[in-house]
């Protein structure tokens, strides 16, 4: 199994997210591994690391999802790979609920929330986003 994390969603990604049903609920695994220091797109100057910076998004994303009706569900930062091999472990990862795919892209096409997604580009060298749906194993 070969492991790339990305800033955003390739096209057939994208597509894949449209398709199918998209009003269930659905849970979003986010593996976030963060840069050594923050880099903003527009070339400002700045201190922080890409953890502070990804943290600004993390305080402001929460504003974002109570307004599609979604919630932060679960934080933390990764301890140790217990199974498996990867050439590098995430920093931190978190669990977000949506009440749809259809909610998720509604914050994500959001004027407000794509204003915040500049210190999440800024914090973080890449992620997986892995979608989970209740149900059997």
């Amino acid at each position: 199994m070969e492991v790339k994390n990305h800033l955003k969603p390739h096209k057939t990604q994208m597509d894949g997210f449209l398709d199918g049903d998209v009003d269930s609920p659905i849970t979003m695994l986010n593996l976030l591994k963060f840069k050594e220091k923050a880099e903003y797109e527009d070339g400002r100057e700045t201190n922080l690391t890409g953890k502070e910076a990804y943290s600004i998004y993390g305080q402001e994303v929460i504003e974002h999802l109570e307004k599609v009706g979604a919630k932060l569900i679960f934080q933390g930062r990764v301890n140790r790979l217990m199974l498996g091999e990867v050439e590098e472990l995430w920093d931190s990862f978190a669990l977000a609920k949506y009440p749809s795919r259809k909610a998720m892209l509604e914050m994500m096409l959001d004027s407000d929330y794509q204003k915040s997604e500049e210190h999440r580009s800024a914090g973080l060298e890449g992620q997986l986003n892995i979608e989970i749906k209740d149900g059997d194993l």
